[in-house]
């Protein structure tokens, strides 16, 4: 969320997630404990070897030693699925240092590597996720059938076993009213479209994941570029729509681009899904020059410093729906003054 990458005034972060399961074990859902723990134990040992490492530094956590707290957190940041968080038993999540590189272990699948990277990078994600799903296979036999492909827990996963996605920020799509239009044809080349935590979330801030549906009969470079030229296309659309903005209501704009960044400084209480939206119309206006003095990385920090598990150890202390929207309001305030002390915690 601190770096930026192409196209990153649209596009937030582009993410590969390979699923795999490793044959002769029975799948998580099934699985005993000894069972999980044994698969664990397996794949832990296969991070640990000396191709991963020259990857960079992993560190590997295992969830049952975290608090409740730490793994929101952990979902918030992306790092782990909600359905890890909440099905810690026996499972494991391993980190590259700069959490570009999410390695599952136990979740509906045994094996669930993520790769993601800031701006417009899903081809970069993939190369990198297939590089370390080929370290793993070369260790471990994985559950494959010569007609299915890979065998996953869930069927819509069955072949290639990718999800690869793209977050965007399409305010100006919203605005124009373009954007169902936009988000139908997606949908009908194989798209799926949702919100900023993927399946059944909202799509709060003008935030959209789009990925793909499809993960049998097409190869996986068929799936990476047919998301890649679709993505592209939104781009243009949403660049257009921008231009078109800033010719025809750039008065209207300024306005609200303004009212929600004066709203966002001296607010002393802010739910989530306002803030969403005034921080939405901040970064539309960083992004087309009308405010000088807030980055998109700061935004982009916001988004996860805003959530309930990251305020909540930001602050060191349990709140109530009330008290995180006043430590939420009193949070963006200080961020884009400039003062960082929000209790220590890190992005």
């Amino acid at each position: 969320m601190k770096n930026e990458g192409p196209e990153a005034e649209i596009v937030i972060s582009s993410r590969v997630r390979i699923a795999r399961n490793l044959s002769h074990h029975p799948f998580p859902l099934l699985a005993t404990n000894q069972q999980a723990k044994d698969v664990m134990e397996q794949l832990t040992n296969v991070s640990q070897s000396g191709r991963l490492a020259a990857l960079g530094s992993f560190e590997t956590i295992t969830l049952s030693d975290l608090t409740e707290l730490e793994k929101r957190v952990l979902v918030e940041k992306h790092l782990i699925s909600p359905n890890l968080a909440n099905e810690s038993r026996c499972g494991a999540v391993i980190l590259s240092d700069d959490e570009s590189v999410s390695i599952m272990i136990n979740e509906e699948d045994h094996l669930r590597i993520q790769c993601l990277y800031p701006g417009f990078q899903i081809q970069e994600a993939w190369t990198l996720a297939s590089g370390i799903d080929d370290i793993f296979e070369e260790a471990a036999d994985y559950a494959f059938d010569e007609k299915r492909g890979y065998l996953t827990t869930c069927p819509t996963n069955v072949g290639t076993g990718i999800r690869a996605s793209v977050m965007m920020h399409l305010p100006a799509l919203v605005l124009t009213n373009q954007i169902n239009r936009i988000l139908s044809a997606v949908t009908q080349v194989g798209l799926a479209v949702r919100g900023l935590y993927g399946e059944g979330s909202e799509a709060l801030g003008n935030l959209f994941q789009v990925s793909n549906q499809i993960t049998l009969g097409q190869s996986e470079d068929e799936i990476i570029d047919n998301l890649y030229g679709v993505a592209r296309q939104i781009i243009e659309h949403e660049k257009a729509a921008r231009s078109r903005l800033l010719q025809e209501s750039k008065l209207r704009i300024e306005d609200r681009v303004k009212r929600s960044y004066g709203i966002l400084c001296h607010a002393m209480i802010m739910d989530s899904k306002e803030s969403a939206q005034r921080l939405s119309d901040v970064r539309l206006g960083t992004d087309l020059g009308i405010l000088q003095d807030v980055t998109p990385q700061m935004l982009n920090e916001l988004l996860v410093m805003t959530q309930p598990g990251f305020l909540q150890q930001a602050f060191n202390e349990k709140m109530s729906p009330e008290q995180r929207d006043y430590r939420r309001a009193e949070l963006i305030r200080k961020q884009l003054r400039g003062e960082t002390d929000h209790g220590g915690a890190r992005i």
